[in-house]
């Protein structure tokens, strides 16, 4: 397993990490990705600790809370061998003090994850929403006491946009609070967004990515393909809605070349998009996730390899998109694109 360091900070962490939302299934969404129990999810991390992966994910709403529990009870033992990254700030509850990132819920939330995660720390907290409600200043004071009194060792972010996150880092640097080291985006073949704004900010302030449905929220599996009706097992069919969105035609672009490189290279078409990721600017961990041994095992074969340059620039061309303004005239013009090169030309 390659390690990578996490952002502008010491933390060295694996290319792939594990996300634990199939941990103890509940609900429409969570009960969907999985169900694994403790024996089950120790079999996991078993798995993932002989291949070299250290690093969990997991939030307070994954399946309200069991997911922090299951993992709790699955790492017992070898606290020391792994690291814990959760989440907060999306509803848990139906209280006023149920969601948010203010003072009050931020610790509420960070004592709860200790608890049910069986620890006494957290080596990465991250906002899982920006909160507009509760000032800059509160959120980071808070988390910087977190820190300073041990209970977390470093501090991320989720799903905020660049302004968001520049806003928050500003603030950290003017008064001298613990910076966010880590952005858990969105990232994929058919969901390259992340590329136009949030890819260019983490290269300039340091923030790694650790990539959230690397697979396309379960469409890049393989089993997908043009015209060919959505397989009867998947998990699309109840969940598809909570997800980003894709154009059928963007998919089926994107398969069509992940099926020719599956092809040339042997490898499983989820290897490839994996692999993909891996060799982006800012990716500091690509998230995988499995109900079984199975799935896990394929999603391994996504290291210790790379695709060569020109079947990277095949999956690039078949997933390019024409960005958004403001960021299209620095793509397509010349005169732009002099002022401001594409940020993969400097990764």
């Amino acid at each position: 397993m390659e390690y990578r360091r996490l952002g502008a900070s010491g933390l060295m962490v694996p290319a792939l990490s594990f996300g634990a939302g199939t941990f103890g299934g509940q609900g429409p969404l969570f009960g969907a990705w999985g169900s694994s129990d403790a024996q089950e999810a120790r079999r996991l991390v078993d798995i993932c600790i002989d291949a070299g992966i250290t690093m969990f994910d997991t939030a307070d709403v994954y399946s309200g809370g069991a997911s922090e529990e299951v993992l709790g009870q699955a790492v017992k033992g070898r606290r020391d061998r792994v690291l814990i990254s959760t989440k907060t700030s999306l509803p848990t509850g139906d209280g006023p003090g149920d969601a948010g990132s203010s003072r009050s819920r931020l610790i509420a939330a960070c004592e709860a994850a200790l608890r049910r995660l069986d620890t006494d720390h957290i080596d990465l907290f991250q906002l899982h929403a920006f909160d507009a409600g509760t000032p800059v200043e509160e959120v980071l004071s808070t988390l910087d006491d977190l820190v300073r009194a041990g209970k977390v060792r470093y501090l991320g972010i989720s799903n905020f946009s660049g302004w968001q996150a520049m806003k928050s880092l500003a603030l950290a640097e003017r008064h001298g609070r613990t910076r966010y080291v880590a952005h858990q985006v969105y990232y994929s073949l058919v969901g390259r967004d992340y590329e136009w704004e949030l890819m260019p900010l983490g290269l300039d302030q340091g923030l790694g990515a650790l990539v959230w449905s690397p697979l396309g929220w379960g469409r890049l599996t393989g089993k997908i393909r043009r015209g060919r009706p959505l397989p009867a097992r998947s998990r699309l069919h109840e969940t598809a809605d909570y997800g980003p969105p894709v154009e059928d035609e963007l998919l089926y672009r994107v398969v069509d070349v992940l099926d020719e490189l599956a092809e040339e290279t042997g490898r499983a078409v989820p290897q490839i998009a994996l692999n993909w990721l891996l060799q982006r600017p800012t990716v500091s961990s690509v998230i995988i996730g499995a109900r079984t041994e199975e799935q896990l095992r394929q999603n391994l074969g996504a290291v210790g390899w790379s695709l060569t340059p020109e079947q990277t620039a095949r999956l690039d061309a078949a997933s390019s998109r024409t960005a958004p303004y403001p960021y299209f005239p620095y793509q397509r013009q010349e005169g732009f694109a002099r002022l401001n090169p594409p940020v993969l030309a400097r990764g």
